[in-house]
């Protein structure tokens, strides 16, 4: 048998590569505005069970907050076991304020609920006088939402085409400390990138800039309120978070290296968590 040779595919088989039935759809613009009318009407539909949603857990929220204050630590316990949050709080002056911690609330905007206010509780502590520190995602309407009509279910036009970017504006929070020269802002000031990387965050320095500086360039109110404070039973047990968040790191990264060393073995699924 000769060696070397090259495996020819079947007669036609190039022609029928370059035939694909599904490349080309010619998608009529009266059918283009049939599917934006269409999918404009699921987004109401989607945000309305969220605000209800939102309504519907209020109630639970409250009770829950009736057994968490007589539990100690439990919410310096809970964030610290998300892994995003501990990143910003490594250092051991911010993890012992946040000791002091006794509650926390998102309360949510009753005109625009996708926009909140996060509040932190504190007992008396040795850093700051507030007894709460809250952080403001402030909810600026577009001009034409004054004359926007609420279906029944509250749900406008505007509230359609929020965007995050263009409509959310966070608020910073003046902190009184103690110790002015001793705050832990002043000692851990934090770093941004260059002018060309102004998001990017070199140095987050203490936990406590997410109040006192205004922008959030690492979405950890994002993470608080959408993540930590709906689960916070699950995170302060240790059932989310934590070492687990690495474990699944580290065993992505065993996987992508068994990848790259055997390119023939087929990919595993992974189960979403």
């Amino acid at each position: 048998m000769a060696k070397g040779g090259v495996k020819r595919g079947s007669p036609g088989a190039d022609d029928e590569k370059n035939q694909n039935p599904l490349a080309n759809v010619d998608l009529s613009e009266e059918d283009a505005q049939k599917l934006a009318k269409t999918q404009r009407e699921l987004g109401r539909v989607e945000l309305a069970m969220d605000r209800l949603g939102q309504t519907k857990m209020t109630p639970a929220y409250e009770k829950r907050r009736e057994v968490t204050k007589s539990i100690t630590k439990f919410w310096p316990v809970a964030l610290m076991n998300n892994s995003h949050f501990a990143i910003f709080a490594q250092h051991s002056a911010d993890q012992l304020a946040l000791s002091y911690l006794e509650d926390v609330w998102i309360a949510r905007n009753p005109v625009e609920h996708r926009c909140y206010t996060i509040e932190f509780y504190f007992k008396e502590n040795p850093f700051f006088k507030n007894s709460v520190l809250k952080k403001e995602y402030k909810y600026n309407a577009p001009p034409n939402a004054a004359d926007d009509k609420p279906d029944a279910d509250g749900i406008t036009e505007s509230m359609l085409d929020f965007s995050w970017e263009r409509d959310v504006e966070p608020q910073a929070t003046k902190i009184d400390w103690k110790d002015p020269e001793n705050a832990l802002t002043k000692l851990y000031p934090g770093q941004t990138g260059s002018e060309d990387e102004e998001d990017m965050v070199v140095d987050s320095g203490s936990f406590f800039n997410f109040f006192e500086k205004a922008e959030d360039p690492i979405e950890l109110g994002i993470t608080i309120a959408n993540e930590v404070f709906p689960e916070a039973i699950e995170y302060f047990t240790g059932e989310l978070g934590g070492d687990e968040d690495l474990d699944s790191d580290d065993e992505e990264d065993e996987d992508d290296e068994a990848e790259e060393i055997d390119l023939e073995k087929p990919r595993s699924k992974k189960q979403k968590v």
